[in-house]
C-alpha cells in the first residue's frame, strides 16, 4: 500500500462507515501511515454538503476529527496544472468541472495515487497522458 490522497468519495464513505471493503482499506491505511491524507478541495466539497444540509452537528464533528489529518493545500503549483488539465478536458469536449482536476493536480504535484470511486472522471486526466495512479477501495 502507497501513501495516497483520499479523494472526496471515499472520505465520506469513510466518515460513515457504511461500505465494509473501504472501511477494510481504510483501516490497514491508517495502520500503515497513521492518519488519512485528503485535499483542502475535499475539504471543502465534505464543508459544502454539511453546511447545504444545514447538519451543523455533522459539520462540526468533521471539523474536530479531521484535525488529526494531513489536509494537503492547493498550491500555485497544483493550480498551474490544475488549470492545464482542466484546460485540456474542456478543449478536447470531456469536461470533469473544476474540483476534479484540482485534486487530480494536487495528487499529481506531491507523488501520490488518488483514492477514489470516480475512476471514470480521472480517467479522462490519465489519458491525456498525466501519470496519475488511481486505486478504488470499493473494488
Amino acid at each position: 500500500m502507497n501513501k495516497a490522497i483520499i479523494d472526496t468519495d471515499i472520505f465520506s464513505e469513510i466518515i460513515k462507515g457504511v461500505n465494509q471493503k473501504v472501511a477494510a482499506n481504510a483501516g490497514a491505511y491508517r495502520q500503515a501511515f497513521g492518519r488519512y491524507t485528503i485535499s483542502a478541495v475535499s475539504f471543502m466539497e465534505i464543508v459544502r454538503g454539511y453546511q447545504r444540509k444545514q447538519a451543523s452537528r455533522q459539520l462540526q464533528a468533521f471539523l474536530a476529527a479531521v484535525v488529526s489529518e494531513e489536509v494537503l493545500s492547493f498550491d500555485q503549483r497544483a493550480a498551474e496544472l490544475s488549470g492545464q488539465i482542466a484546460g485540456e478536458l474542456e478543449r478536447v469536449g470531456r469536461p470533469v468541472g473544476l474540483a476534479d482536476p484540482m485534486i487530480a493536480a494536487i495528487a499529481l504535484t506531491h507523488g501520490l495515487e488518488l483514492v477514489t470511486g470516480n475512476t471514470a472522471d480521472f480517467q479522462r486526466v490519465q489519458q491525456l497522458g498525466y501519470p496519475l495512479v488511481l486505486i478504488d477501495w470499493r473494488v
